[in-house]
Order: C-alpha cells, then sequence, then structure tokens
C-alpha cells in the first residue's frame, strides 16, 4: 500500500525561494491546477483519426459548436436548454446587451424591495400598518404616510435616472449597425440583431459588436491604448476575400463554452476537409477597435452575454459604505430602546391598570377589557407616539450630501490636469467619504508610480556596455552630446542618445554581434509600422516593444512592414524581407519570445528575447560573455532600468521540419493546447547563443516623492506591488522616497525568521491544545526606527504557504477507513489553521513596516496581498493600477468585481455598458476603493 503521503497533492518542500524568478503563471485557477490529469502527453494530430476519435480528447474543452451561414444548424434539439418546466430556449445567446436593473413592470416592486432593506423605511412601513388600527393609533396615518412618500420617492427618482441612463446607453449600443451577410450580400444590420454564425463585415476604428474569429483581414486591431497582434488564418485569408465566397462560406467552429478569461481561448475549425486551430490571435473581442486594416471579415462565435467582456461584467448591483452600515446599526439600536421604552411604558400602564383602572369615571371608555390587553394596546401606541425617535429623513440627508461632495470634487481646480485638460470626475455618489477612510494604498509600478514611457538608455552587447556619454574614440566626456542620426533617412527625430562610439561601431560594420543585436531587435515583436503622410509610424502592444524597435530604427535596422509570414527590415538601407516560419508567442509564464526565420542562403534561425532568469536557464554552456552580461545587467538594475535579455540560435533543415511537425500537431491539440504549444516550443529554445542585454527607462511620474510623503504624513500606508526585479523595485523605492537612508530594510529571509520565531513561541504559549493558538500581542520590532519590508514573490508563496502545488504520478489508491479519514480531516484542518495564523502573522509584521514593496509577485499575488490586508486589518484600502497588464488583479477598476480587469485604459465610455455608472468603485480611472 502506498504511503499517504504519496496518494496527495503536497506543497513543494524541497526548492528554497529564488528572489530572481517569478513563482508560477496566472494563467490557470487553482481549480484548473487541481483537475489536470498528471503526465499528460500530447497526442497525435487530431486530423490523422478517426472523427469520434479525435472529438474525444476535445469533448471536455471543446463542445460549443458555430457554423457559419446557417441558422438551422442552431435549432438542433441539442442546442436548447430547459428554462423552465418543459419550456426551452437556444442555448446560444442574442447579441443585445441588458444592464439596466428595472423595466416598467419591474421598477415599482423591485425598487420598494431595495429600499425596504433599510431598516428606517421598514420601521415606519410597519408603524403605518399600525396607524391602520383604530385601536391603537393615537395620530392619523397620513402623518407617517406623507413624510415615508417623499423619501422614497425621491430615491426613486434617483435610481429611476440612473437606469434611465443605463437604457438610454444599451439602446445606443444595441442600435448600431453594422455589415452582415443576409440573402447572399451584406446589409447594415443592428448590433441586437446579429446572431452566432453569421459573417460580419468590419470597418477601420470601428467596435467590435460581438466575438468573431478573423477569417479575412489584413493585420491588426487595437484595445483602446493597448495594441494586441491578431493574425487571420491564412487559408480563410487567401480564399475568402470576395462577398460570394464569404456567403457561401459553410466552416464548423468547435472551441470552448462561453467564459470570462479574456486571453484563452480554444478552438478547432472544420473547413472543406481539414482543421484548423484557433487561438486567441485568431479572435477579436467585443469592445476591440479595429486598427491597422480597412475592413475584416468573421464569423460570430460569441454573442450578446456570452462574450468574454460581458461574462466580466459584474451584476449591477448597490454598494454599501461603513456609513451606510453605521446608520442602520444607529436605527438598529434606536429601534431597540424603542422597544423597551414601550415596554416599559406599557407594563407602567398595565399596573396603573390594576391599581386604578377604571375607578375613575372621567376615564371611563364604556369598555371592560383587562388591564393585560389595555397594556398591549397601549405599547404599540406608544411606539406610534415616540416614532420621531427613528430618523427618517437621515438616509436623504446622506444622499444629498454626498450628492454635492461629488459636484465639489469635480469642481476642485487643484485635481484638474491642465496638460490633458483633464478634470476630476466623480463616477459615483456612493463611495465619497470612503476616500477620507483609507488606510492603506495599494500601487502597481509602472504606469502608475512611473510614466510607462519607455526610453532605450543602454545595451550590452557581446560583454561591452554602450549607451554612456562617450565620443568616436570610446572616451568618456564630461558634458553630454547627442548623437546625429541624419545619416537614416528613417531615423526618429524625438529619439536621444549619448554614446558616439556604439555609433561608429554601427557604420564601420567590423561587429557582427552587434549587426545581429539590432536585427533581432527589428525582427523580433509583434510591432506593427504604418505609413502616413510620408512618416513611419509604430503601433506596439506594449512599451517595451515600441521602445526596442525604434531603438534599432535609429540605429539603421528599420522595420517597414509584415504580412502573414512575411517580414521587410531596412538594414543600413539595404531593403529585405524575410520568411516568418513561427512565431513563439510570450505569456507570463514563459517570459520570452521568439521568431524563427529563413534568412539570405536558405539557412534558419531562432531569435529570442526575454526575461534574464528564463533565457540563463537555456543558454549554451559555452557562452563566454555570459559572466559580463550577468555584470552590466546589475549595473543596469541599480539604475532602475529595464532589462531584457537577447539571444539565438541556429537550425538544421532537418531539425525544423522535425520540429516544426509537432508544432502542427500542438497547434491541432483540441485539449489543454497550451501545455502542449509551450513543451514544443521548449524543444527548440536550447542552446542559445547570448548577444547582450537591453536596458530601458521609465521615468517617475511627476511629483510622486511629494505625494507620498504626503501620504505618509497622514499616516497612510504605501505598499508597492511590481513585477519588477528586486534590484529595480528598490532603486525605485529610494526614487520616490519611499525607501531612505534611514531606512532598515526587512527582506523576505529576515521575515521568514521573524515569523517562525512568532510561530513558534505561539504554539509554546498555546499548550498542548491544537485549537486554542493564542496571538501574541507585542511588536516584531523594537524602538522607533523607520522599517520597510521588501519581498519578492517567491519568498511571499513560502512564508503564505501558497506555493504551487505539484501532483504525484497516478497510484492505485485503496479506500480509506473511517479512522483514516478523520485523521485526514483533522490533518488538512492543523494545516489550515497553521496558514491563517501565518497569514495574520505576516500582515501583522507588515503593517508595522512604513513601506512595504513586493515585487517579482504575479497579478494573483496582488490581489492576495490586498485581500489578506482588507481580511485581517478591516481596513479600508485603495488599489491603484492598470488592469489591462495584471490580469484578474484588484489593482484596477472592476465593475464592482475585484478581480475582473477592467479599466479606463481599455474601455472606452462608447462601449462598456458599466461606463460612469454606479459600479464604478473610484472617482479615477484605474482606482479601486474598497
Amino acid at each position: 500500500m502506498i504511503s499517504e503521503r504519496d496518494s496527495e497533492t503536497t506543497f513543494e518542500e524541497d526548492s528554497q525561494p529564488n528572489d530572481e524568478v517569478v513563482p508560477y503563471s496566472d494563467d490557470e485557477t487553482e481549480d484548473e491546477l487541481d483537475g489536470r490529469q498528471p503526465g499528460a502527453e500530447l497526442g497525435p494530430n487530431p486530423g490523422s483519426r478517426d472523427p469520434e476519435e479525435s472529438r474525444e480528447p476535445g469533448k471536455k474543452d471543446c463542445n460549443w459548436q458555430v457554423k457559419a451561414n446557417d441558422q438551422r444548424f442552431y435549432d438542433q434539439p441539442g442546442f436548447k436548454r430547459t428554462i423552465f418546466l418543459c419550456f426551452k430556449k437556444s442555448k446560444y445567446a442574442g447579441n443585445a446587451i441588458k444592464t439596466y436593473k428595472y423595466n416598467p413592470i419591474t421598477f415599482l416592486p423591485l425598487n420598494l424591495f431595495e429600499q425596504f432593506k433599510r431598516a428606517a423605511n421598514f420601521y415606519f412601513l410597519v408603524l403605518l400598518i399600525l396607524q391602520a388600527i383604530p385601536e391603537i393609533s393615537t395620530l392619523s396615518w397620513y402623518t407617517t404616510l406623507v413624510p415615508l412618500l417623499l423619501v422614497l420617492g425621491i430615491t426613486a427618482v434617483k435610481d429611476l435616472v440612473d437606469d434611465i441612463a443605463r437604457h438610454r446607453m444599451d439602446n445606443e449600443v444595441n442600435n448600431r449597425t453594422c455589415d452582415v451577410i443576409k440573402d447572399g450580400r451584406f446589409k447594415a444590420t443592428k448590433w441586437k440583431d446579429i446572431k452566432v454564425g453569421d459573417v460580419v463585415r468590419l470597418k477601420k476604428n470601428t467596435f467590435v459588436p460581438v466575438s468573431p474569429f478573423c477569417s479575412c483581414f489584413r493585420y491588426i486591431c487595437l484595445i483602446e491604448t493597448n495594441l494586441k497582434f491578431k493574425m487571420a488564418l491564412e487559408v480563410t485569408h487567401r480564399h475568402l476575400q470576395e462577398e460570394s465566397a464569404l456567403a457561401d462560406f459553410d466552416g464548423l467552429v468547435e472551441c470552448e463554452e462561453p467564459n470570462n478569461r479574456l486571453d484563452k481561448f480554444t478552438g478547432m475549425l472544420s473547413w472543406r476537409d481539414s482543421l484548423y486551430p484557433l487561438d486567441a490571435d485568431k479572435i477579436l473581442l467585443r469592445g476591440c477597435k479595429i486598427r491597422n486594416t480597412d475592413f475584416c471579415h468573421g464569423m460570430v462565435i460569441f454573442a450578446g452575454a456570452d462574450t468574454k467582456i460581458m461574462r466580466n461584467s459584474g451584476r449591477t448591483r448597490f454598494k454599501r459604505t461603513k456609513i451606510d452600515s453605521l446608520m442602520n446599526y444607529m436605527v438598529y439600536t434606536i429601534i431597540v430602546v424603542l422597544i423597551l421604552l414601550s415596554a416599559g411604558l406599557a407594563i407602567g400602564h398595565t399596573y396603573w391598570e390594576q391599581q386604578i383602572g377604571n375607578s375613575s369615571w372621567y376615564l371611563y371608555d364604556a369598555q371592560d377589557s383587562s388591564p393585560a390587553y389595555r397594556g398591549f394596546l397601549t405599547f404599540w401606541g406608544y411606539i406610534i407616539v415616540l416614532n420621531t425617535m427613528v430618523p427618517i429623513s437621515l438616509y436623504v440627508s446622506v444622499e444629498v450630501i454626498r450628492f454635492g461632495q461629488s459636484y465639489f470634487i469635480n469642481w476642485d481646480l487643484q485635481m484638474y490636469y491642465p496638460e490633458k485638460d483633464t478634470a476630476a470626475k466623480a463616477r459615483t455618489t456612493t463611495l465619497n467619504e470612503q476616500l477620507g477612510q483609507i488606510q492603506y494604498i495599494f500601487s502597481d509600478k509602472t504606469g502608475t508610480l512611473t510614466q510607462n514611457i519607455m526610453t532605450f538608455k543602454k545595451c550590452c552587447i557581446n560583454g561591452q556596455r554602450y549607451g554612456d556619454c562617450r565620443d568616436a574614440a570610446g572616451q568618456l566626456q564630461s558634458h553630454a552630446e547627442q548623437v546625429d542620426f541624419s545619416w537614416n533617412a528613417y531615423a526618429d527625430g524625438k529619439f536621444l542618445f549619448y554614446d558616439h562610439y556604439l555609433i561608429e561601431q554601427i557604420k564601420a560594420g567590423k561587429e557582427p554581434e552587434i549587426q545581429k543585436f539590432f536585427f533581432l531587435l527589428a525582427i523580433c515583436h509583434t510591432v506593427m509600422a504604418d505609413t502616413s503622410d510620408g512618416q513611419l509610424h509604430y503601433q506596439a502592444a506594449s512599451p517595451d516593444e515600441g521602445a526596442l524597435v525604434t531603438a534599432a530604427r535609429n540605429f539603421g535596422y528599420v522595420f517597414l512592414s509584415r504580412t502573414q509570414n512575411t517580414i521587410t527590415i531596412s538594414e543600413m538601407g539595404v531593403q529585405r524581407t524575410y520568411d516568418v516560419l513561427a512565431i513563439l508567442d510570450f505569456n507570463s509564464d514563459r517570459k520570452r519570445m521568439s521568431v524563427i526565420v529563413r534568412e539570405s542562403g536558405g539557412h534558419i534561425r531562432l531569435y529570442c528575447k526575454g526575461a534574464d532568469t528564463v533565457i540563463y536557464e537555456r543558454l549554451h554552456p559555452s557562452n563566454v560573455k555570459r559572466e559580463a552580461t550577468e555584470e552590466a545587467l546589475d549595473v543596469f538594475a541599480n539604475e532602475t532600468l529595464r532589462t531584457l535579455c537577447l539571444c539565438y540560435r541556429d537550425i538544421s533543415q532537418d531539425e525544423f521540419e522535425v520540429w516544426n511537425k509537432k508544432f502542427l500537431e500542438a497547434s491541432l491539440a483540441t485539449s489543454h493546447r497550451d501545455e502542449a504549444l509551450d513543451k514544443v516550443y521548449e524543444e527548440i529554445e536550447k542552446n542559445l547563443i547570448l548577444l547582450g542585454a537591453t536596458a530601458i527607462e521609465d521615468k517617475l511620474q511627476d511629483g510622486v516623492p511629494e505625494t507620498i510623503s504626503r501620504l505618509s504624513k497622514a499616516d497612510i500606508k504605501i505598499w508597492v506591488l511590481t513585477g519588477d526585479k528586486k534590484e529595480t523595485a528598490e532603486n525605485i523605492g529610494f526614487s520616490c522616497e519611499l525607501l531612505t537612508e534611514d531606512t532598515a530594510i526587512c527582506y523576505g529571509e529576515d521575515t521568514s525568521a521573524l515569523l517562525q520565531t512568532r510561530l513558534e513561541n505561539q504554539r509554546n504559549r498555546a499548550g498542548s491544545s491544537p485549537h486554542s493558538s493564542l496571538r501574541m500581542n507585542e511588536p516584531f520590532f523594537q524602538g522607533s526606527k523607520d522599517r520597510a519590508l521588501i519581498i519578492t514573490g517567491s519568498w511571499l508563496n513560502e512564508i503564505l504557504l501558497e506555493k504551487k502545488k505539484k501532483k504525484k504520478k497516478l497510484k492505485l489508491k485503496f479506500p480509506r477507513t473511517a479512522e483514516e479519514k478523520k485523521k485526514q480531516s483533522e490533518k488538512r484542518r492543523r494545516a489550515e489553521a497553521y496558514k491563517e495564523q501565518q497569514q495574520k502573522n505576516f500582515v501583522d509584521l507588515a503593517c508595522e513596516c512604513r513601506a512595504v514593496i513586493c515585487c517579482r509577485v504575479t497579478p494573483k499575488q496582488k490581489a492576495m496581498v490586498v485581500e489578506l490586508v482588507k481580511k485581517y486589518k478591516k481596513a479600508i484600502t485603495l488599489a491603484i493600477g492598470d488592469g489591462a497588464n495584471d490580469d484578474r488583479s484588484p489593482l484596477a477598476c472592476s465593475c464592482g468585481l475585484s478581480t475582473v480587469p477592467l479599466c479606463q485604459k481599455t474601455l472606452p465610455s462608447a462601449f462598456c455598458p458599466h461606463w460612469s455608472r454606479d459600479q464604478w468603485p473610484g472617482g479615477h480611472a484605474g482606482c479601486h476603493v474598497e
């Protein structure tokens, strides 16, 4: 029989935290990780198997079927779902969206139901009912009805105005038009009438109304400010250009069910007896804006509520602040006091009736009721008489105050940004007072503390550092003299560089490594080129890529254009076109991107750029310049520069053909395609030759140090959560004055030792009982010295017991006895208690520090840190960041859900159905207050 430890998923105990490594990918949820079968191997090409056999692996992942230009296909019984008893409805949603809360029929009952959730409103409703009973009423019923109707009416009008705005925006979105194939021709059709399976035509600078896969278009689409590289299938791009061909298109798409994963998609296109893989790069998301192409065609896969963006939208809900909770608590308390007071008075009246009663002729009411019954009626009478104790107008007063405050925020001249003519905009009147109660601020670094405007500053090529102020002979200069790029017709006039020696080396052409270095920057990317008014413009998915390609352009290696499978580059004035054989995509787990091209002469070469930690693992053992490059990277990191390593390798024709066959098989996998592709990528990205490294500067935002200083004086703690290296994050901390020379810095290993000591002391104090763990109140640090905590993602997982789980090999498991199950349950319970205590201790320790910097952390870890502080400190927190970059991070505005990456940078008001509504938690783009 196998041991209990071998039969289960366990924590990875044998690895020591690495400060340089981002701990794990956030591409999968915990449930998906747990649901994976260990040791899954890539199967043969699905296209070569029987139809029944080929569909089996994808049964779980690819059970959403869409057929082009055939609406009768969706009338099959298998595509229906039961909604009530025998009534069935198509499982495919229509494209009309609905974000409003009420309609003419439901407004009154639903709005009254929401309002009577408030204690005061419900109390006065009960009071009104009591006043309608003559035996106990001492006041006319309309004395309560009038103010109650006034309060309910004001609130109802406010809710109605908000919901009318939702109706108007929904109508505006639903009534937009788009060209759809109808009766063999493109006809203008309203968005709400588009159906799954329709073939649509989208024009440049228009928003995507559905989620189609790209069947034919030139290059790329843009999600507001963030370019995303999208490429149509070559076969559909070649054959589906004409209107008649699109009308006859009968392809069948089998893909995953609708979900909210913005960066993931797995599917297959079956057409003309062949299978073609579909992934996220072939799919346009609803709300994208088409750029760099005059038009594109696509087949609708998801519509309306099934689109990924609508799946991410939070349900319209009413938010309550601490003031609301406090007012409810006060009203409940007043009602309890009122009941006790009325009960005391009723008891006194009952006693008086027993002693005196109707013996006084002038008090006789001609009724012979018992004293107890009279006391009972008197109790309700006092409830009515003393109703003024409950402040019915309190809620209205607070709403009016919030409404006025929102206008004061909008009128605040100190919050006006003249450079972009942008004033403050309060997008909600619900959370104003929360801004004054913030205790912790969690901030991303890139684009928040820094400007997210990248500039190429320095580089290391073949072990030699470039970028300092030097003359043409390589001698350092005391004053900076800008390099003249007039010799380059494609040079960008805004690019500044001060190392004349590098320019001389490039012009001389004697260093082949330098030529390969800038050639790699010009060819290994997903940037798009656009020529307007005779000028070459680049549009990049990330500022880093844009900065690198712009640098290569100025140094003579100019990216000019690209097609489906070629890329054109000007090399020192000589224009050449290269065949792109494969693009190995970047993701948060790989931390690198590669491209395989066929160069002149027919030989094949792989070019790769990525983070130093992943590149070093894949280098050839004979890289003689590795140590020099590592030293250069340390120097760049100390200067707060962002770094990337560049490398290449030559591939023989036979090796590429074998690898390409595996690559095509992995591309066609219907189950776990990403894992299969990553495995194939690993086979080719090995034995790399290191070329060097780049260093890019991302400057601080204006006024960041002054702002942090003022926030610190207000006793607000600042936590920075970033994915950068520890050295870079630490230097940024000094730059923005989070850290000073007098600050005592505590690192991951120090934190782990302190927490281990504290936990042992708690166990000793708790005694032998595991249920009575005592929490120590004494501080972790002695003295009043200024302290800061800098911790990496690996140490964070180690300390918080959140290390990625690993699966044991599948082994035979025997049924457990009741005693074994009880022991296992007790073991898990103790582990959970231990984990919770460790997390509490960590939060206590971190909160004793003036500043906390978490570096090399993933978006999921950022969310975890914020949640821990909210959970154990019960504090109001402000999270600021860019949700477009940090998927599932709370550092973004989120339509009421703290893990949905929707912020102003990615959702224009013309698209987002929740824009400028009560769901947006903060009064500023990218802010999330809870």
